[in-house]
């Protein structure tokens, strides 16, 4: 939609109230709302905001920012959130000069995307988000005892997933499967794939939806990673392609497991560098609380096609669907910023595009049953153990520096230090138990 098409919508529908959605450094979603009467002035310049109040936006003598609605994000709001009337827009953050905000993790993600739309090329994503239910937030009491792909048409998870699911379409926001996942009360929606900056959009819609649907039924839903001991954590897997015009850059119809050169040097990069983008896809001391061996989580660095212990899979080609030929990063998790998360593993794919990495030999095998001895024999390396290793990764990356620029990447380490320290001083349960009795 157009600037003009907006303001017609909101006018023939009566709209109420605009919220303008922007996000922080961490992905949480940040924003405002503005009557109609604002809307002609915010779509042509922007709303004032104080960023110095945001995290990792801006210092106090330099926080004045503003918020340029997108158009083509506008969405209207049935009766899902509030009492009145509403719609949504995202909003790309600027200087009062009218420049890109270098903190605006929205541009980031446009700034690489536009990095290889110079040569034609799009970059499609298609993520796998899981989550739980809980009866409220002080303590994970699940709401059901079932598995994997459990097809009860009653139970309360169950229902609020579908209603979900009708809110998303209703805001145009295409799923492509939902089913209950292997913890109890843990389930999964996953989106159709599209380009990667819609996709960060609709992620954030996604989880706050989620979220809002949960509270309006009086029950609780989480993205944390791992918040049951004993039980699979949520992730969000993300598959990946590039096109030119119509064409999957990543097919090969001779080739081993029909990867072009390209898909084949594009995985080689992920694999090369995913130790230097972890702390950007798993940014929370808890995401490493799943990324241990024997929970599905990946933690070896490492290729394969059926095997889902690999961190990266390459879904089995079907015939005559070239479109769909892609690969899976089993990875990230779901309270990841999306749009630092799509910029970093596009990044890292391309790195091994543009230098000709050569691909690995692909595992398929189980890792976790390997021998460490097999596992140093076969080169198989790990993600890093925790925050703070991920950190160091991070800090050390010249590409991770060149892909979020100065300002995200600074900022990003500087709060990821802040939250390690103050995890690390803090004296845990298991220590209690396990010490306290015998010291």
């Amino acid at each position: 939609m157009t600037s003009e098409e907006v303001l017609k919508v909101v006018n023939d529908e009566k709209i109420s109230i605009i919220r303008l959605w922007f996000t922080d450094i961490l992905g949480q979603l940040r924003g405002f709302a503005i009557t109609p009467r604002e809307l002609p002035m915010a779509m042509e310049t922007g709303m004032g905001f104080d960023g110095s109040s945001v995290e990792g936006f801006a210092r106090i003598h330099e926080s004045d920012l503003m918020a340029l609605p997108d158009p083509s994000t506008f969405k209207i709001l049935g009766d899902e959130v509030g009492e009145f009337r509403s719609a949504i827009m995202f909003c790309d953050l600027k200087t009062p000069e009218g420049a890109p905000f270098e903190g605006d993790t929205r541009y980031v993600l446009r700034r690489n995307l536009e990095k290889i739309a110079a040569d034609g090329l799009t970059y499609y994503v298609g993520p796998e988000l899981e989550y739980f239910y809980f009866e409220d937030e002080h303590d994970v009491k699940v709401l059901d005892e079932v598995g994997y792909f459990d097809a009860s048409i009653v139970s309360q998870g169950t229902i609020l997933r579908k209603k979900t699911i009708q809110v998303l379409e209703t805001l145009g926001i295409k799923v492509e499967y939902s089913h209950h996942e292997v913890a109890p009360s843990q389930h999964e929606i996953d989106l159709r794939y599209g380009n990667a900056l819609d996709m960060a959009d609709k992620v954030i819609t996604y989880r706050f939806m989620v979220k809002e649907i949960a509270r309006q039924n009086g029950v609780y839903a989480t993205f944390m990673p791992k918040p049951i001991f004993g039980e699979n954590g949520s992730g969000m897997h993300v598959h990946q392609s590039i096109f030119k015009n119509d064409s999957n850059l990543f097919f090969a119809a001779d080739a081993d497991y029909h990867l072009s050169e390209f898909a084949q040097s594009y995985i080689a990069g992920i694999l090369k560098h995913v130790r230097e983008i972890t702390a950007v896809l798993n940014q929370w001391v808890n995401s490493y609380k799943r990324l241990v061996p024997g929970y599905e989580a990946p933690v070896y660095i490492s290729w394969g096609q059926k095997n889902r212990s690999a961190l990266v899979r390459v879904p089995s080609y079907r015939s005559g669907r070239e479109k769909s030929t892609r690969i899976e990063l089993r990875s990230p998790d779901p309270v990841c910023n999306p749009y630092l998360a799509f910029s970093v593993m596009l990044a890292a794919g391309m790195k091994g595009v543009k230098d000709k990495y050569t691909l690995s030999d692909p595992i398929e095998e189980n890792i976790y049953e390997m021998t460490a001895a097999s596992r140093v024999e076969q080169n198989i390396e790990t993600l890093p153990g925790d925050l703070y290793e991920a950190v160091q990764e991070l800090t050390n990356s010249e590409l991770m520096r060149e892909t979020l620029g100065d300002h995200v990447f600074n900022k990003f380490v500087d709060n990821k230090l802040i939250e390690w320290d103050r995890y690390r001083g803090i004296v845990s349960q298991y220590e209690l138990k396990k010490y306290l009795p015998i010291m």
